[in-house]
């Protein structure tokens, strides 16, 4: 059986780099005195790179089978290029180096997440077992990145993420080459299945979540600092949300044996509701804050486990590099794009209550359309391994 510990190292430095680009990176670009709208358009380069660099590099890597090759090669230039950001303060030219960096980077995570789902197909819930040690990395720099910034100064926070970025190039470089074993049964066109009206509704509730949280990663950091939190305090709380993620990915093989992987996306969808309520109106609490971090478990690691389970089942396998890929074009780059976008214009206006009550709407909108059309059953011992 193939070692997982190399695909658990990316999985690793690429969330150290979330850990530290996340939390800290508006609080950056504000540092730059940027306004709320440059700032949302510059936070949406990571998620708008994700609608275009996905589908492109899946498409390449299906067609030439040399997924890590293109895992390797996009790493080391997302990291080289990043390192132009830091040259300068101006907007445009901040714009440009972030666009480049992120369309390089946004290839590498679901050729990476394609892989292991299928090296894990066999085994229900292993997938979480090697993806929580992502998020043990954006713990780890979550945790410290206030500390860090206090030591080192706002200014220094480029030069942090482009030295984070160096360390996921050179985990790339240990990622093997996974080939299928076997004979491939013959597949259609993928437009067949992606027509089917659940795998619509799946990719819809998938870009709904990730519309709620677009104004989260935007936002969140900014609204903690306008309630008097420090950035020390932001990190932990940031981390919080993931230490909580982590707990929900080591029990996922246990969850996945009494629970249909329909019925958990519901659930997570469900939480998203309650958490991103909570944000709105009682964010100035840190006790209601804590408890809204706590429930990221479920908006994050049970729907993304959930999402990656239904895909590696309703797609073949010549098909999972670009469903992997349309997965993340739909979620994290419509969706999240899409909710950072319209959260810049109405941050200025609303502030923290119109911002995330926005997102509380998106994610009940993805309840009725996972209860319409995923038809959740409370259990399914044969859902697909994840």
């Amino acid at each position: 059986m193939q070692s997982l510990w190399p695909f658990a190292s990316f999985y690793f430095t690429y969330f150290t780099f979330q850990g530290m680009f996340s939390p800290f990176w508006g609080l950056y670009l504000q540092s730059l005195s940027f306004s709320a709208w440059q700032i949302s358009v510059l936070m949406a380069l990571s998620t708008l790179a994700r609608i275009v660099a996905p589908g492109f590099w899946g498409w390449l890597a299906d067609k030439s089978g040399r997924r890590r090759n293109i895992i390797v090669t996009t790493s080391i230039l997302s990291a080289a290029s990043f390192c132009l950001v830091g040259l300068h303060n101006g907007f445009w030219w901040i714009f440009v180096s972030l666009a480049v960096s992120h369309f390089f980077w946004a290839a590498a995570l679901p050729l990476v997440e394609a892989s292991t789902a299928y090296l894990t197909r066999d085994n229900p819930g292993r997938y979480s077992r090697v993806r929580v040690w992502g998020s043990i990395g954006f713990v780890c720099l979550a945790m410290s990145g206030g500390y860090l910034l206090d030591w080192l100064g706002i200014a220094a926070t480029p030069w942090i993420v482009s030295a984070l970025l160096a360390g996921v190039a050179l985990a790339a470089f240990k990622v093997p080459e996974v080939v299928p074993q076997g004979k491939p049964k013959p597949a259609g066109p993928i437009w067949d299945t992606l027509k089917k009206p659940a795998v619509m509704a799946l990719f819809a509730c998938c870009f709904l979540q990730a519309f709620a949280h677009g104004p989260y990663y935007t936002f969140y950091s900014l609204g903690l600092k306008a309630f008097g939190y420090d950035k020390a305090a932001v990190g932990v709380l940031w981390a919080l949300g993931v230490v909580f993620e982590v707990g929900v990915f080591m029990l996922m093989p246990r969850i996945m044996r009494h629970f249909g992987l329909e019925a958990l996306m519901l659930a997570s969808l469900l939480a998203a509701v309650l958490r991103f309520g909570l944000i709105a109106t009682c964010l100035a609490s840190p006790a209601v804050a804590a408890f809204a971090q706590a429930l990221h478990a479920l908006t994050y690691a049970l729907h993304h486990a959930s999402a990656i389970g239904l895909i590696n089942r309703m797609f073949s396998e010549q098909h999972h590099g670009r469903a992997q890929g349309l997965y993340i074009v739909a979620s994290f780059g419509v969706g999240g794009s899409g909710g950072g976008l319209i959260g810049g214009l109405v941050w200025p206006h609303g502030g923290v209550l119109e911002t995330f009550a926005m997102s509380a709407v998106a994610a009940l909108i993805g309840v009725l359309v996972c209860l319409r059309w995923l038809r959740p059953a409370g259990k399914l011992r044969a859902a697909s391994p994840v």
